[in-house]
């Protein structure tokens, strides 16, 4: 970085009073209890200086957080975690219930259907998160706080008392999100080569003074954000894991199930894969379950360590394979890769889709990027007509919504289903006018109760929610929903005509009798069924890409099962190993945790 003199030096504790007009309020109040206390002369420290005042305060700080002696010095450094973690670690006692729902969320859309979470499985969950986040947060006070370490007492402050508010990290943004007590992730990884850098930069523009000569870095730096600056750092200074991507030469490492957790973790520490098993107690919690995979690229060294893609198997099966583009997304350049490694575990041919369609995303960015126009089958398959485009992350591929926001969105759909422009919707207000041939983006009507003179897009490209409806008296539906479709309130299913396509689940769940029920052939996703209590008269999808939930059905001989389901499968009584069984492939955090 380019540096030129303009600015005359300060010192550490200047530089922290200055910018943490803050803590002026609690020194002033402290140092005042040993102001008539001995400051050693040789540190020419003057009691009435701002500066002054705070390097008097780190030094007994330092001085009390000391000791020759190795085990009273943790013990000191534990007095002072016990004093600073419960302010920032998650509130065990007030634990946000919508850390729940996601989890709910998450099992609905992997087809694990409402999946019951009981006050049991809720305070492990609660003790799981809460020891990964001090765990997490104990990396940098252990780090910084050693007798050994070499930062600055001010420096040490900086650092410490900024991460402690720092959330997630935005791969996309680039930025940290703000840390509160709801807070559920784990603190930033130690990024020891980031941190050295951010030092780096702070003393040499907020000490000495020196000038920055790059507009953009300098407005970063001036800021004196440590979020802000670590972000950049984490960006240009690791380049092995973020710009040099077009590493691709490494190996496998399988950690097997029931070995030692903490070289998995510590081995994912410092990468900013994103993923929870970076936390120990998670790592522990998933080597239980099943063996690890992670695919380990060289960096800039020659060593493979850079972790770039990881399979988790659960039961002998493959739960996850994640990568670490935004949301856990596989690098299209590991694809191959990845694809070679899962093919070859049981149960990961179920990832084919979503190797063909992040293959196929990858061609129209291409595509793009050469001002190549895109074809009606482009545009059928990046507005998921005909079927949900799936990635390998927890979220959809960030790429298709960047894609889409940069073009025609009705332009492009009325080319698809040629029709006219105002036949294509994109709020609430323009799909309830009438006459419309699709409509891009969810629709939620959970307040209606009545159907009566609701005119509904012929097609919804996401979610239909009518769970406040409890008759089908004047219900016409679409002919596709890509997304779910909920109608909760239903308890017979006479006169429902269901479209022909729904691209994620169908939640029929008050359904008591499956008389007059005409199912889709396919179900993208979960299917739930659990007030039928007689299969008499039922004829399930061909397929189902989730979790199909019978659990009041008991089963007979005539009862025929779909050719294929992606999730799990619950029926009623199913007590012998005979015929059907019970399939449950799915459990526990995901990296996203």
């Amino acid at each position: 970085m380019d540096y030129t003199v303009s600015m005359s030096e300060i010192s550490g504790a200047e530089f922290i009073a200055k910018t943490n007009p803050e803590i002026q309020k609690y020194i002033d109040n402290s140092v005042k209890q040993y102001h008539h206390q001995p400051i050693d002369p040789e540190l020419n420290l003057k009691p009435d200086k701002a500066g002054d005042r705070v390097e008097a305060h780190f030094l007994r700080l330092e001085e009390a957080l000391s000791d020759p002696n190795p085990k009273r010095a943790e013990r000191k450094l534990n007095i002072f975690k016990a004093m600073v973690y419960p302010q920032v670690l998650v509130d065990k006692d007030n634990f946000p219930e919508s850390y729940f729902k996601l989890q709910q969320r998450i099992a609905k859309e992997r087809g694990q259907g409402d999946k019951e979470i009981t006050a049991d499985k809720k305070r492990k969950e609660i003790e799981t998160v809460y020891t990964d986040q001090k765990k997490s947060l104990d990396i940098w006070f252990d780090y910084m706080l050693d007798a050994n370490a070499t930062y600055p007492a001010w420096f040490k402050y900086y650092t410490l008392k900024n991460v402690v508010q720092l959330g997630s990290y935005d791969k996309k943004k680039k930025q940290f999100s703000k840390r509160t007590q709801n807070t559920t992730n784990i603190f930033p990884d130690l990024n020891r080569e980031a941190l050295a850098f951010v030092y780096d930069v702070v003393v040499k523009r907020h000490l000495k003074g020196l000038q920055i000569n790059d507009p953009d870095f300098k407005r970063i730096v001036d800021s004196a954000n440590f979020g802000r600056i670590y972000a950049y750092a984490i960006e240009k200074v690791t380049p092995a894991s973020k710009e040099d991507k077009q590493i691709t030469e490494g190996r496998w490492v399988k950690y097997d199930q029931g070995s030692d957790h903490m070289l998995l973790c510590q081995s994912l520490q410092g990468h900013g894969t994103g993923w929870c098993t970076a936390g120990e107690e998670t790592a522990r919690i998933q080597l239980e379950t099943g063996d690890f995979y992670v695919y380990y690229t060289k960096d800039q060294q020659g060593k493979s360590i850079v972790p770039r893609v990881a399979i988790r198997m659960e039961n002998g099966q493959v739960a996850e394979v994640r990568g670490i583009n935004p949301d856990q997304n596989l690098e299209p350049e590991l694809a191959d890769i990845a694809k070679e490694k899962y093919s070859q575990l049981p149960g990961g041919n179920k990832y084919d889709k979503k190797d063909q369609d992040m293959r196929y995303l990858t061609l129209i960015e291409h595509k793009l990027a050469d001002n190549q126009d895109l074809s009606l089958e482009d545009l059928r398959f990046l507005y998921e007509i005909d079927s949900p485009i799936e990635g390998f992350g927890y979220q959809k591929d960030p790429r298709i919504k960047s894609i889409i926001e940069k073009r025609n969105i009705k332009q492009d759909l009325s080319l698809v289903f040629d029709c006219r422009l105002d036949q294509i919707s994109t709020t609430e207000q323009e799909a309830l006018k009438g006459n419309i041939k699709f409509h891009y983006g969810d629709l939620n009507l959970k307040n209606l109760t009545s159907a009566e003179g609701l005119v509904l897009p012929e097609n919804i490209s996401g979610d239909l929610d009518l769970s406040g409806l409890t008759s089908t008296k004047g219900l016409v539906l679409p002919k596709s929903v890509g997304g779910y479709l909920d109608l909760p309130g239903l308890t017979s299913a006479k006169g429902l005509v269901l479209p022909k396509r729904i691209g994620a689940g169908l939640d029929l769940k008050n359904l008591t009798s499956a008389e007059g029920l005409v199912l889709p052939e396919n179900i993208g996703g979960t299917l739930y069924l659990p007030g039928l209590t007689s299969a008499e008269g039922l004829v399930l999808p061909e397929n189902i890409g989730g979790y199909l939930d019978l659990s009041g059905v008991t089963p007979d001989e005539g009862f025929v099962l779909p050719d294929t389901i992606r999730g799990s499968l619950y029926v009623h009584s199913l007590n012998s190993a005979d015929g059907l069984y019970f399939i449950d492939i799915v459990r526990g955090c995901t990296f996203s945790t």
